[in-house]
């Protein structure tokens, strides 16, 4: 009669030291647990933390590194917004000192010249902004340089425009800067010489490069930012259809040129000491034609020049900006 109870007592044993055990075990998960979220909080205080406050921060760039159309809108004809990606930036590393000097339809000469519109002086050298104590540069140069004419990025949308009212199932600006034409000894259309990609090879690079090597000279410890252009446009025309006055065959070659702009852009900033940075991945699919525009098309749904980044579309280069900083 007593060994039944001492095996009772044996298994009730047993059973506690079991329970003592998983509490104990539960514990020590319990505090590892707190142990790796305080390892996690520590590892991204101290990725933040790589990043300083900059003593002078020196946003440069055309439209879409002003933010045009993007409240609040202030500098007049330069249409800067304080919520374009330089501001945000600004803000997210307490910058000390942060000087915007961005406008609407700059090319490249404005940094070093006057920028003029309808004789109206509406801005200053962009680098006259830049001095010796400036840490840290960005830079949003070269897609009004990709026409001849003072209206940039504005001509080639209304080039576009205006001829799919005429040829709505061709590719009227593909016909004007890449000079198609039909060829009557072999019955098919041919193109001649690619004049937007002979901008940005011939002309761009070049000047870019000469700017940046001027930002280098001017402020030798400034860390630069060559920020590229978002994905304005769909590698797939057919989506345009019915959404943007503009045909399906012209859709996706601007969609071309503008990743051989972006490609060149890339490419200089390697070979100049500079950072490039990738707008254009983080805004796939948010382009004038998608159902969640980022990039706002010929009738904007919220505020924003035409073909030009809303807000939403700025806060997102702004963290491209600062995911390179890292």
């Amino acid at each position: 009669m007593l060994r039944p109870a001492r095996k009772l007592r044996t298994t009730t044993r047993k059973s506690r030291t079991a329970s003592r055990t998983t509490r104990e075990f539960g514990k020590s998960t319990a505090l590892a647990a707190v142990a790796l979220g305080a390892a996690l909080a520590l590892t991204s205080t101290t990725a933040q933390a790589a990043t300083p406050a900059p003593r002078h921060y020196v946003a440069l760039g055309d439209s879409y590194a002003a933010g045009a159309g993007v409240p609040g809108q202030y500098a007049g004809l330069c249409l800067r917004s304080d919520q374009n990606y330089g501001h945000l930036v600004a803000g997210a590393l307490k910058a000390a000192a942060y000087t915007d000097v961005t406008c609407a339809a700059a090319k490249v000469k404005a940094m070093t010249q006057p920028q003029y519109d309808a004789f109206i002086r509406v801005n200053d050298p962009q680098l006259d902004a830049v001095t010796s104590d400036t840490d840290l540069v960005t830079l949003g140069i070269g897609g009004n340089d990709l026409a001849a004419s003072d209206l940039g990025l504005g001509e080639l949308v209304a080039t576009c425009i205006a001829g799919a009212v005429v040829n709505p199932l061709g590719t009227p600006c593909k016909d004007v800067y890449h000079h198609g034409y039909w060829d009557w000894s072999t019955w098919s259309w041919q193109y001649g010489n690619d004049d937007l990609a002979e901008r940005i090879t011939t002309t761009i690079a070049p000047q870019i490069t000469d700017t940046l090597h001027r930002i280098h000279a001017k402020a030798p410890n400034a860390r630069i930012l060559l920020v590229g252009y978002p994905s304005v446009l769909p590698a797939d025309g057919s989506s345009c259809v019915l959404r943007q006055p503009v045909t399906p065959g012209d859709v996706e070659y601007m969609h071309g040129v503008l990743g051989k702009l972006n490609a060149m852009l890339k490419s200089t900033a390697a070979a100049n000491g500079a950072t490039y940075v990738d707008t254009a991945t983080p805004t796939l699919g948010h382009d004038v034609c998608s159902d969640d525009r980022w990039i706002e098309g010929a009738l904007p749904g919220s505020p924003a020049v035409p073909f030009h980044p809303n807000a939403t579309g700025e806060q997102v280069m702004a963290d491209a900006v600062l995911a390179a900083l890292r």
